[in-house]
């Protein structure tokens, strides 16, 4: 075996071990993470997720889990803890204790004081039995049968069931609460997805001068000065009432000219296209998405309830608005 299929075969290794001890977690979603659910949806304040070492870069990103799909949650170092941020915890609250022994010292240390303000804790350790676990509300099992590490010391299985633990927590209580895309968005108004749902045409369309439009009767050689001079790759075509007759785009300009039509002597009106989509400036960057999407088009228009037209926008403009 050459030393290139000998780490291969290494890192297949790992992933399977590791794949069992996630397998083995599907008995272990029983009453006790029932119950754990029932807790959490019960909070009126706040999850602190509690761990130390491996167990607390898990507990970080469980911690940002929760508080990413609808229950708010924060991350504590139990070292930390124990000189002040523990004040961070209240009544209203309750604890996530992360330690695959059930007896890392840190952790024990705070358990007295979690007692005396009455906070529910529920912990995820890999020993049922251990000082953490009987001292718990509720107890959810992560142990594993083994760790992927070929020495056994480097936590790697047990982390591995303890995120995915944690993200079962967090799903099912997002499902639990209804929590939509929507409320998501609003916990992540810079991501793409954020933008999409809570941006509206009206926050990033070209508007006044921008607007690319030529009136109705003028030749396709000003169309194409109006299009390249706007840069939106389209114009509108405007009637003496105001309202869009039509509009011409890149696409008709390259069938104007596969036409060999004389684009300075051959009014507009004669080769646009008619059917214009046009949308309003409140809809969500989302819906317009779906509807540039739909009708397998590069831009819109946007109008008023008048059916004038305030402003336009591309795809170019979405890419822009990191809405995609």
């Amino acid at each position: 075996m050459n030393s290139s299929t000998n780490l291969s075969a290494l890192g297949k290794a790992v992933i399977r071990q590791e794949s069992q001890a996630i397998e083995a977690l599907l008995e272990r979603i029983d009453s006790r993470f029932e119950q754990a659910c029932v807790i959490m949806l019960k909070c009126k304040g706040r999850v602190v997720v509690i761990g130390m070492g491996k167990s607390g870069h898990i507990g970080n990103k469980i911690a940002a889990t929760l508080a990413s799909t609808g229950t708010p949650a924060f991350f504590v170092h139990p070292g930390e803890a124990s000189h002040g941020d523990l004040g961070m915890v209240t009544e209203s609250d309750v604890v996530i204790a992360l330690s695959n022994s059930g007896e890392t010292s840190e952790v024990l240390m705070l358990l007295p004081v979690i007692k005396r303000l009455g906070v529910p804790m529920i912990s995820l350790t890999g020993n049922h039995d251990s000082t953490l676990a009987t001292a718990s509300d509720v107890h959810l099992d992560v142990g594993v049968e083994k760790e992927a590490c070929p020495l056994g010391l480097a936590p790697t299985s047990s982390t591995t069931a303890t995120l995915v633990m944690g993200d079962a927590l967090a799903v099912a209580l997002l499902e639990s609460k209804g929590f939509t895309a929507e409320d998501f968005a609003r916990s992540h108004p810079a991501g793409a997805l954020g933008r999409r749902l809570l941006l509206r045409i009206g926050d990033i369309m070209h508007k006044g001068d921008r607007i690319p439009s030529v009136p109705s009767g003028a030749m396709v050689a000003q169309a194409l000065l109006e299009m390249t001079s706007k840069g939106l790759g389209m114009t509108a075509i405007i009637g003496p009432e105001g309202v869009i007759r039509g509009i011409y785009t890149d696409g008709d300009l390259r069938r104007t000219l596969d036409h060999q039509i004389d684009i300075q002597t051959t009014p507009v009106d004669e080769v646009m296209s008619r059917n214009c989509t046009t949308v309003h400036t409140e809809i969500l960057v989302e819906e317009a998405l779906n509807i540039m999407e739909h009708k397998n088009i590069n831009g819109l228009f946007v109008v008023d309830d008048n059916e004038h037209p305030v402003g336009a926008l591309n795809m170019l403009d979405l890419l822009h608005a990191k809405a995609v």
